[in-house]
């Protein structure tokens, strides 16, 4: 790391920055959001806390917000927004109505659940749409991400470290994992929206969103979509070649067009990302993207 002052940049060279920075990450996120609701009491969490049914795409927005601070923001931005996604978690309640118990949305087996699915699904799609990540680089992905977990109350050394161990984390949880009302009716607003009332604009557009909601859908693993059952299944050859094709097309547009996919905090945020990184010598004239690229860092000092 190379300070600046008092603010300690991160540089480019974790996996999970060429994870993260990969536009098949869309498609990672809507994945995660489709192989959490397969856990009940998880789902449930989400259907009674956080508006999923209205607005469905502002929970993967603010999950975006979340993965982009503590990987390409400050310390102290990674701190501050872990912090109140604790204090934020540490107030909400789940109603179960199978059991007529009360659970705590940070209950850790929960939050390890959704940690799980969403990182294995960075990853799985990121890889199968050609991002070249070795079987050793995908293992250190997971570790980074053990320190990622510590933001939302969990404990690294409770967190799958290796590719290993997320295998037989998902092998011992998927007795616990069943499809409910609330889960179908999550995977089908991700495949085929109701628009919020701030986007009815788009409406007319929809039909243009069915194939990315698909592809997220068919990028799911085998015993998930046999779970669901929502869309025939087709060759996973055809998915790979699609995810690539997305990924490909995506990687193309230019840094400035991407971000506004994104909320206008998270856009301040990686602006100032390139601002610290630029000053500390890395070349950030393709921005952060571009640093993927080792040529575009500073030279080892000494």
């Amino acid at each position: 790391m190379r300070d600046i002052g008092e603010i300690v940049v991160q540089p480019p060279h974790r996996v999970t920055w060429l994870v993260h920075i990969d536009r098949a990450m869309w498609v990672g996120g809507v994945r995660g959001l489709m192989l959490q609701a397969l856990h009940p009491l998880a789902m449930r969490g989400i259907w009674q806390n956080s508006g999923f049914q209205d607005d469905p795409f502002g929970r993967l927005r603010r999950t975006a917000d979340f993965v982009g601070r503590v990987t390409f923001g400050s310390p102290e931005e990674a701190d501050q927004i872990g912090r109140r996604v604790r204090d934020i978690h540490r107030r909400l309640r789940i109603s179960d109505p199978a059991t007529g118990r009360t659970h705590r949305v940070d209950d850790p087996e929960l939050l390890l659940w959704v940690h799980c699915a969403e990182v294995s699904s960075y990853l799985e799609t990121a890889r199968r749409g050609g991002l070249r990540i070795t079987d050793a680089q995908a293992d250190r992905y997971l570790r980074e991400q053990r320190r990622s977990a510590t933001y939302v109350g969990l404990h690294e050394e409770d967190v799958p470290g290796s590719m290993g161990e997320m295998r037989d984390y998902f092998a011992g949880v998927r007795p616990a994992l069943a499809v409910t009302p609330e889960s179908v009716a999550a995977v089908r607003f991700l495949i085929w929206p109701r628009m919020p009332r701030h986007l009815r604009f788009l409406t007319p557009g929809k039909p243009a969103y069915l194939p990315f909601g698909a592809l997220c859908y068919y990028t799911l693993p085998g015993w998930a979509r046999r779970m669901y059952g929502v869309l025939p299944e087709v060759p996973q050859g055809a998915v790979t070649a699609a995810l690539r094709a997305f990924r490909l097309g995506m990687n193309s547009l230019p840094e400035t067009v991407h971000d506004r996919a994104f909320l206008p905090g998270t856009r301040d945020m990686l602006a100032g990302a390139r601002e610290r990184l630029g000053a500390a010598g890395y070349d950030v004239s393709r921005g952060l993207k571009g640093l993927t690229d080792p040529r575009r860092w500073p030279a080892p000092a000494g």
